[in-house]
């Protein structure tokens, strides 16, 4: 049974309550506190000066601030803790204040405790975005009031008191939100496990086991859709509290591809080749969104949705056809698995624009399973050294050739793919890496990438 948001109103008013990190999602989160009647401490490693508006207005309205190098040496004292979702649970400055007995929680954990909505919420390796954007869209053309957040759309904890019991709530939960939760949603999708953010999560072992926290808690009336073909996902059955369904796009499954048609329950709802977004890994991602939600959305809306929606941004985004060579933004493609999968679904071998930050993850089966998918590559950022390294030892077995280009920026790398391209070319930015060496996010990272584009 969801909690009454009445509790938690009652529990927060005139704690002493510290929120760490000033960002995105904990802005709105530090006014409702506010709000609420909490006794605020904000936390940030950014100077005042680098606060800007922000700092100014919290200070304004009675928020005390702990801010620069050594922002979490005053994280004492504390009756409520609020942690950012990359700030592990293990370190010292958290590790002190639950001695101190300190309640520690997340905004995501909160909201998804409180909420009255029944909640469809999808983690995985790839395709997180897609299919949580595919959800939202079957929920709304279905007729719901649908909210969307967690790692996409708004923050939701600060506008709990505006959802209603019949609304319905899709989240996109990453591996660092999920971490230290301790409730899951009702409907629990995990699309796929592959190596990620091994430079945030000690082991492959600790990223699996917080990806399975969006399961853990769930009761026998949960449901749980799982991806039949990933070893790893699939060995989840054994665990589920609730009621299993799972997809495949190779063998038989409550959701399945076979002669080019998806079906679910055995009843085909769309061919392959209708479907906008292109690729197998989208089949997958239509398979596992149809099984959420195939209790309350008929498969006429699934089919409409199927054949309208265009994909979201930085996923495989045609930008634009020049001198009769198309480029194709997938700024999102950050682990070699998404870029296999993206460079998959084109007809023919594409160029390559790759590298980036580096996550401490292998490149060898990009190399391995992706080299005859390729005509060119160009290479930038802190791991083109890498990635070059691991193709050059592939293509050296195989006995082939592909041109390989070392570049310093965006800019000369698109400059490149235009002298190297011909007529019916496809480049494709995939970098299969995060963006943090050369810009904030994957999202400006697209942008800038579109822009080039749009230049030439």
């Amino acid at each position: 049974m969801k909690r009454n948001f009445s509790e938690f109103k009652a529990f927060i008013k005139n704690k002493k309550t510290a929120v760490v990190g000033i960002g995105v999602s904990n802005i709105p989160l530090i006014n409702f506190l506010l709000q609420l009647g909490a006794k605020v401490t904000a936390f940030d490693k950014k100077s005042m000066e680098e606060l800007g508006e922000v700092g100014k207005e919290f200070t304004e309205k009675g928020v005390e601030l702990s801010l620069g190098e050594n922002y979490l040496d005053r994280l004492k004292g504390f009756e409520v803790v609020f942690k950012t979702p990359s700030m592990r649970i293990d370190s010292d400055a958290l590790q002190a204040a639950k001695r101190e007995g300190a309640y520690i929680t997340s905004e995501m954990e909160e909201f998804m405790r409180y909420c009255p909505a029944k909640i469809y919420g999808v983690t995985g390796s790839d395709g997180k975005t897609t299919t949580t954007s595919i959800i939202y869209n079957l929920l709304k053309e279905a007729g719901y009031k649908t909210w969307v957040g967690g790692n996409i759309g708004t923050p939701l904890f600060s506008k709990i008191e505006d959802i209603q019991a019949q609304d319905r709530v899709v989240l996109e939960l990453s591996s660092f939100q999920l971490m230290t939760i301790q409730v899951s949603p009702e409907v629990a999708v995990v699309t796929n496990m592959t190596p990620n953010h091994l430079d945030m999560h000690k082991s492959m072992e600790e990223y699996i086991d917080a990806k399975k926290n969006i399961y853990k808690f769930q009761n026998k009336e949960g449901v749980l859709i799982l991806n039949k073909d990933n070893d790893i996902t699939y060995s989840f059955v054994a665990e589920a509290k609730g009621k299993v369904r799972l997809f495949s796009s190779s063998r038989d499954a409550n959701g399945y591809y076979k002669d080019g048609g998806l079906y679910i329950d055995g009843k085909e709802v769309c061919k392959k080749d209708e479907i906008i977004i292109k690729g197998m890994h989208n089949v997958e991602n239509y398979l596992a969104a149809f099984l959420a939600v195939k209790d309350e959305v008929p498969k006429e809306i699934m089919r409409k949705v199927a054949l309208s929606f265009k994909g979201v941004s930085h996923r495989s985004e045609f930008i634009r056809e020049v001198a009769g060579v198309k480029y194709y933004n997938d700024s999102i493609g950050s682990s070699p698995t998404r870029t296999l999968a993206t460079i998959s679904a084109f007809d023919k071998p594409v160029v390559l624009i790759a590298g980036g930050y580096d996550k401490h993850i292998p490149f060898e089966p990009l190399a391995e399973k992706g080299w005859d998918k390729i005509k060119a590559l160009v290479l930038l950022g802190a791991t083109k050294e890498k990635i070059k390294e691991v193709f050059d030892k592939v293509l050296k077995e195989k006995q082939v050739n592909i041109p390989i280009y070392i570049v310093d920026s965006l800019d000369t790398a698109v400059s490149k793919c235009e002298k190297i391209s011909a007529p019916g070319d496809y480049v494709v930015l995939s970098p299969a890496c995060a963006s943090f060496d050369m810009f904030p996010n994957f999202e400006v990272r697209g942008n800038k990438f579109r822009e080039l584009v749009n230049s030439l």
